[in-house]
Parts: structure tokens; C-alpha cells; sequence
């Protein structure tokens, strides 16, 4: 509803009935040589204040504001109904209205009609409103498997046309986001686990500060073992075996001495697992806790292992030996794992 519908229809009949008599040519009638005719544009953010200008001299004998073919105010009388409408208080060359908390219904044609020495001229000027951007819809956070295909959405309006840009957070917890690209789609094809994180849509038309929105994407992968080193420890001292694996969702460990798995609280050992963390603690370590252990990281998307051997000064030379031996050792407990695995899905 622009502000010209502030009137009801006899009102309209009268404006331009009064129009055609005190300022504008009759109808049909071409513009006389001596008529006079400038036009600008007013740019203004929604929300905002408009001023309307027109330029008078003493001999103007009559001036009047209008929109379309409703009058705002003619001399010092309003017209218009809309109390966002006033008429400024300035110098006497210059007859100036203000439209208050400007919206998308007020854009469009205004006229200052002037009657003066009995030659009517006109200042039109085209109001512009423009409205910031704001995105309206985007993608829901998701989660999927590593090598899927993934289509990010986000929606923006706003006027002019905003422009959107996409931008990158790894879930590695990178410095800074790493754009991507533009439009209003990204596809993804064969996402990697790298690529999991934080996406930004940011969408701007310049008209006010960018109106920017997030989702997270994450990508589940199989267990990868970061962390798996041999340890010293001597005889009768506590001491402790790391195992840590990445992946999503967090990894379950087991850990084994050879081909026999290892229970938590028996054998002089405890097992506690955090987050990416798996540790193997013993509490007074003896001859015959030396050897090979192994540790194994699984989740619904795979399973690994990792060897790790225990063993104590002066021992530094059978590590090797120990070390290709226990290649063959992991691979049948992996081996068994995975049956144990398999046979309890039925």
C-alpha cells in the first residue's frame, strides 16, 4: 500500500480535477515551449528518510507535491493522510517534503508542480528504495560418508540482487576460512574428510553490512592411527602405551599381547580410552609384560591397527626382530577381529 492509497476514491476524482486546473496542461493538450521539466533520482535504504527537494522563487504563485496522481501537499495544506509525509521548514526558495521510515510501497514517480508568472513547471524525481540483503534459506547441518556427494544451498534477497559467496572452516581448525566459490549452490563430489567443517554463505548487495550464515557439514571415515610409538619402561615401574586414532565417529579401541585380547582391571593392567585417546597403563611392569602389543581402532566405517612394543633396557636390539614379527601377528589378530565382527551381525 503506497501512500496515495491513503485515499479513498471521490478524494482521487478531486485531485485530478484540481491538477488540471491550477497546475498541470489540460488533457490532450501538448507541453507549451515555455513549460519547464527537470527529473532526479533519490536513492535510499529501506527503513530510512527521504528528502524531496524542489527549488522555488518569489514568483511562484502556486506549488503543490504529488505521487502518481495523488496530491501530498499543495502550499502549506496536507493533503496526504500518512503521517511518515511532512513538509520541512526551510528557506523560502525552497518548498521540501520528508517521507519517514521509508518501504518498498513508496518507490516511484514524485512531482513538485509549480505555477509560476502562469507557467507551469515541474521537478520530478523517482524514488529508489533498496532493501539490504538477507539470506533466506540455507542448507540444514549434515553429515555423510567420506567419497559421498554433497549439494549446499543458500537463498538470499535483497535489492539490487545480492551476490553470494562461499567460504570454508576445516574442522582441522584452520586459521581462516578458505573461499570457495560463488552462486547460490556448491556441489561437492566425492567429499574427503578434509573438506568437513564450517561453510559460510555470505550474501551482500552492499546496501548495509552483509548478512552471513552457517552450516557444518561432517564426514564420516574409518579410523586413522596418528599416534603409536614403542616405550621403554623398566622392571617394577608404572608406565604407559598411547595409541590415538582420528576419525568420525570416535573410534572404539581394543588392545592385545599378542593374539590375546586385553580386559580392562586384569593381568596388572588398566584401559581407558578419551575421545582419540586409548592408553594401556601398567602399574608395576614385569619381564614378562615385554613384548608385542597391539592396538586396534575401529568404527561403522572400518577398522585399523597399530603395533607397539614394550620392553626394557638393553633391549634396543631385538626391537627390529620383534617389529617384523609382530607384522605377521597384528594382520591375524585384524583378521579375527573382523570375523568376530561379522559373525555378530547374525
Amino acid at each position: 500500500m503506497g501512500i496515495y492509497s491513503y485515499f479513498v476514491v471521490p478524494w482521487k476524482c478531486l485531485v485530478v480535477i484540481t491538477l488540471r486546473l491550477l497546475f498541470l496542461v489540460p488533457a490532450g493538450v501538448p507541453a507549451r515551449s515555455g513549460d519547464s521539466f527537470s527529473k532526479d533520482n533519490i536513492t535510499v535504504r529501506q527503513g530510512g528518510s527521504a528528502v524531496l527537494r524542489c527549488s522555488v522563487d518569489s514568483k511562484v504563485s502556486r506549488v503543490a507535491w504529488l505521487n502518481r496522481t495523488t496530491i501530498l501537499f499543495a502550499g502549506d495544506e496536507k493533503w496526504s493522510l500518512d503521517p511518515r509525509v511532512i513538509l520541512l521548514d526551510t528557506v523560502h526558495t525552497e518548498y521540501s517534503i520528508k517521507i519517514e521510515n521509508v518501504d518498498l510501497h513508496d518507490e516511484g514517480p514524485y512531482v513538485c508542480s509549480i505555477l509560476s508568472d502562469k507557467l507551469p513547471k515541474s521537478t520530478k524525481v523517482h524514488l529508489i528504495v533498496q532493501v539490504p540483503a538477507r539470506v533466506v534459506n540455507i542448507s540444514t547441518d549434515i553429515t555423510v560418508n567420506e567419497g559421498s556427494n554433497v549439494s549446499l544451498m543458500c537463498l538470499a534477497i535483497g535489492r539490487p540482487d545480492p551476490s553470494i559467496i562461499w567460504k570454508h572452516r576445516s574442522s582441522s581448525g584452520g586459521p581462516t576460512s578458505r573461499f570457495i566459490t560463488e552462486g547460490e549452490y556448491v556441489e561437492i563430489t566425492a567429499i574427503t574428510k578434509e573438506q568437513s567443517g564450517v561453510y559460510e554463505c555470505m550474501s551482500t548487495n552492499y546496501v548495509s553490512a552483509p548478512d552471513v550464515r552457517t552450516l557444518r557439514v561432517t564426514v564420516n571415515y574409518p579410523p586413522v592411527i596418528a599416534r603409536a610409538r614403542n616405550t621403554l619402561i623398566g622392571v617394577g615401574q608404572r608406565g604407559m602405551l598411547q595409541c590415538e586414532a582420528s576419525a568420525v565417529p570416535l573410534a572404539d579401541f581394543e588392545w592385545y599381547k599378542e593374539d590375546r585380547k586385553l580386559l580392562n582391571g586384569l593381568n596388572g593392567v588398566k584401559i581407558e580410552n578419551k575421545g582419540k585417546q586409548s592408553m594401556l597403563t601398567f602399574f608395576n611392569v614385569s619381564e614378562e609384560d615385554y613384548g608385542n602389543y597391539t592396538c586396534v581402532a575401529m568404527n561403522p566405517m572400518g577398522i585399523t591397527n597399530a603395533s607397539i612394543i614394550l620392553y626394557g633396557p638393553g633391549m634396543q636390539d631385538m626391537i627390529d626382530i620383534n617389529s617384523a614379527v609382530s607384522h605377521l601377528s597384528t594382520h591375524l589378530i585384524l583378521l579375527m577381529t573382523l570375523l568376530t565382527l561379522y559373525f555378530l551381525k547374525f
